[in-house]
């Protein structure tokens, strides 16, 4: 199958300098081209460029006279979103919680009523596996049509064997079915269960001498994750837990520094996770160790607002030289949201990021965040053929300054037009 979209007022997010991520002053570049064409082939990129340099208006190298023509007159076209951080899995919603914080209570207070990931986790090992992914599915169909077209998604609301792996597994068959690319995270280390609240320890060896080993086994999970804060993990805790899953061929990831400064940067970094995610306690100091190393620093916009917390200093990082990435956090407790357009609005508005940073934070650096920058996150020859098309539009800044306006009119996933429904096999 064969796309071509013409006359693009602006095609957006071209990058064809084989770089995995984009760093401190040149995310304030996204390179576009204007008045422009663009072919996909089957599901690539296959070529991209001037108006003017078609022929008769159409180009030599599509090769077929059966391909489908989108004319783009007046509108934008944009690499697809990449989500490296969700929690898209899970069983009911939690809008009560969100009333006792309007009430006065504070995420921790609501944790401690049996509230937050225990009341997930109760919910989630209720449900079976195809009310999971029936659910899951429709959230997905939801994303791909709000522009996103690869993710992560990570368990940790079983904090039980069976539960975890019960999470995995719907994220396994979600990752072999639907058309978005799906990166799977074990997050067995988000809370402590009610029944190891005086036995952490035991809890931890739960995770590394059982549920590990299970998932090894069954290839379930490319990543592993800790919730490294006070009440929660520690960072020697998280060292642990993520040398553990280091030996079981999980690459690590860490939620690091929501609710207080726990150190889980400078962990993440010992131990060469691709990515920390949230950092609105981020110091200096973290910042100078995160710019020697790899790993990327992830803010979390929707998390930020909805539990009002203090803004991570991400123009201090990008002035120091790191990349930034952006994900949602969707989820049902503190980011029941998976919309990246509106997370890009709040980190111009919050954050005081460039809508040039900002989309940059959303596409290429988050794809590197989930190992996907080589095929995902840029206008690319041979990249990915996921892509989206806004409606009528005066500018790239229009996007953010419009929040909450929906502005995407076509969606184009794995090089196919798609509509908001996917089948559910």
């Amino acid at each position: 199958m064969s796309i071509l979209i013409k006359n693009i007022k602006s095609l957006a997010g071209i990058d064809d300098s084989g770089r995995n991520k984009v760093i401190g002053k040149d995310m304030g570049i996204f390179a576009c081209i204007n008045n422009a064409f663009l072919i996909l082939e089957d599901d690539k990129i296959a070529s991209f460029g001037r108006m003017e340099d078609l022929e008769n208006g159409i180009p030599i190298t599509i090769g077929r006279s059966n391909a489908t023509v989108i004319d783009a007159a007046d509108k934008f076209v944009l690499p697809s979103f990449c989500d490296s951080h969700t929690h898209l899995v899970y069983a009911s919603s939690r809008e009560q919680e969100f009333v006792d914080r309007i009430n006065g209570l504070t995420y921790q207070q609501v944790a401690e009523r049996g509230g937050g990931i225990l009341n997930s986790a109760k919910k989630i090992n209720e449900a079976s596996e195809e009310e999971l992914v029936l659910s899951a599915w429709k959230r997905l169909d939801e994303i791909m049509m709000l522009g996103t077209g690869a993710l992560e998604i990570k368990s940790g609301y079983g904090l039980n064997t069976e539960g975890e792996l019960k999470m995995l597994r719907v994220i396994k068959r979600l990752k072999d079915n639907h058309p978005l690319t799906i990166k799977s995270t074990f997050l067995g280390a988000h809370a402590i269960p009610a029944e190891y609240k005086s036995n952490k320890e035991g809890y931890i060896s739960l995770i590394i001498d059982e549920m590990m080993p299970r998932i090894a086994e069954e290839k379930l999970a490319d990543y592993c994750d800790v919730f490294c804060e006070n009440g929660y993990f520690t960072k020697e805790e998280t060292k642990k837990i993520l040398e553990a899953g280091i030996r079981h061929g999980l690459i690590p990831k860490v939620h690091a520094e929501q609710l207080s400064h726990s150190g889980g940067i400078q962990t993440g970094v010992e131990c060469n996770a691709i990515s920390v995610d949230h950092l609105e306690y981020c110091s200096d100091t973290d910042i100078s160790v995160l710019k020697n190393s790899e790993t990327m620093p992830t803010i979390l916009p929707g998390a930020q607002f909805f539990l009002q917390l203090p803004c991570p200093p991400v123009r201090k990082m990008i002035d120091a030289g790191l990349p930034v990435a952006i994900a949602s956090d969707y989820n049902p407790g503190s980011s029941p949201s998976g919309n990246m357009m509106q997370m890009i609005s709040l980190s111009c508005i919050q954050y005081k990021m460039t809508p040039e940073e900002a989309f940059n934070a959303a596409t290429l650096n988050s794809a590197f965040a989930m190992d996907l920058s080589r095929t995902h996150g840029s206008i690319a020859i041979g990249k990915k053929a996921n892509v989206f098309i806004t409606k009528e539009i005066p500018s790239l800044a229009y996007l953010p300054y419009s929040f909450g306006s929906s502005l995407i009119e076509t969606v184009i996933v794995n090089g196919e037009v798609k509509t908001s429904i996917e089948a559910l096999p």
